[in-house]
């Protein structure tokens, strides 16, 4: 039953995707909104295209920096390209691990430059294996814990976005709102500065390290530092609002695509809420959780519903888009697999002809 249920899985995902558009657009007078004669300005498409590039590359600087604080030193360029690779998989290619943990995977092999390496699995192999870290030897356990670190900060950064959201203009909502934005944004900061004391103090430091040794991982009390440690911390968190701050930008530029102005404060409580809700595995790369969602909040400012389903779906196809790059390094380590199996069956082959060249020669030779 629970395997059945796992191969169902990405199928009910798509489903529930579809369902969750419909519920979305369902309600909406598309003839009134086709009256209004909106005309698109692919320009603002294009900047927003821009936008969430940067906004990744900004990302990549973060993961790129934890990665290199644990050990797995690469040229900045294949950073990069597993970034964006692991971007598209979870864009929603099928796989049975996520592209964060194809990051992970791979990020456990990047070494420096001349070690030692071995044999990788194909690509098929390893994007429908799953991974047992009970079992993984401390390099891949590395790789995963840059990517948790990765992804732990930034969500601290998406709710700091949206706590800041919620004190602006949370009164729209609900009268507690901007009290719950000050609680957010408190927690957010306070846990931080809490999680710098205490790597601060020896006999907590001496814990982790002595934890971290167990697990075989010493290294990686180095990628603590770097997480969470001081003034690191407020570089990372930085980081982090300011990529999700680019994606709003980009949000709000496939909103003026469409001739709608909307006030960032409300982006600054939708996105985040979106952000929080994806975390939940109900749809493919929020194909139908955004549009509903964004759909629902957004029309507090008065901004029509259909235009935000638009929007929304635009700014999918451009998020799309922005990973797109990320099909080259698949295409190629694809390539490369094939190359080796090629090599491979070359060198198994090779003996075999060897030794029936030999037997002929034998049999050819007189005897004496």
């Amino acid at each position: 039953m629970k395997n059945t249920f796992k191969l169902l899985w990405p199928y009910l995902r798509v489903v529930l995707s579809l369902l969750l558009l419909w519920l979305a657009a369902r309600n909406i007078d598309w003839q009134a909104l086709r009256s209004t004669k909106i005309e698109i300005q692919p320009l603002w498409f294009v900047l927003a295209l821009a936008l969430l590039v940067c906004a990744n590359l900004l990302a990549v600087v973060r993961w790129g920096w934890l990665l290199r604080s644990l050990g797995l030193y690469r040229p900045v360029s294949e950073y990069i390209t597993l970034y964006f690779a692991g971007g598209l998989i979870n864009q929603g290619l099928p796989s049975t691990i996520g592209g964060d943990s194809y990051r992970a995977v791979e990020a456990s092999r990047l070494a420096r430059p001349g070690a030692a390496t071995t044999p990788e699995p194909s690509l098929s192999q390893e994007l429908h294996s799953p991974v047992d870290l009970q079992q993984a030897p401390p390099r891949l356990r590395l790789g995963f814990l840059s990517v948790a670190f990765d992804r732990g900060l930034g969500l601290v950064g998406n709710n700091i976005l949206g706590a800041l959201g919620l004190l602006l203009s949370g009164t729209l909502i609900a009268p507690w709102a901007p009290v719950l934005g000050a609680w957010v944004l408190g927690v957010m900061l306070g846990g931080a500065a809490v999680g710098c004391l205490l790597l601060k103090l020896p006999r907590t430091r001496s814990m982790l390290a002595a934890l971290l040794a167990k697990l075989g991982m010493s290294q990686a009390l180095k990628g603590v530092d770097t997480a969470l440690g001081w003034p690191q911390v407020v570089v990372q968190l930085t980081i982090s609002v300011l990529t999700h701050t680019l994606a709003l930008c980009a949000f709000w530029c496939c909103l003026r695509a469409f001739g709608v102005f909307a006030p960032f404060a409300a982006l600054m409580v939708g996105l985040p809420a979106l952000g929080l809700l994806m975390m939940l595995p109900i749809s493919i790369s929020g194909w139908g959780l955004r549009e509903a969602t964004l759909s629902a909040v957004l029309v507090l400012w008065d901004v029509d519903s259909g235009v935000t389903v638009l929007a929304s779906v635009s700014f999918g196809i451009v998020t799309l888009a922005t990973y797109l790059p990320g099909a080259l390094s698949l295409l190629r380590r694809r390539r490369s697999d094939a190359s080796s199996a090629t090599a491979s069956k070359r060198t198994q082959d090779a003996p075999n002809t060897n030794t029936a060249a030999t037997s002929a020669a034998s049999r050819s030779e007189p005897s004496l």
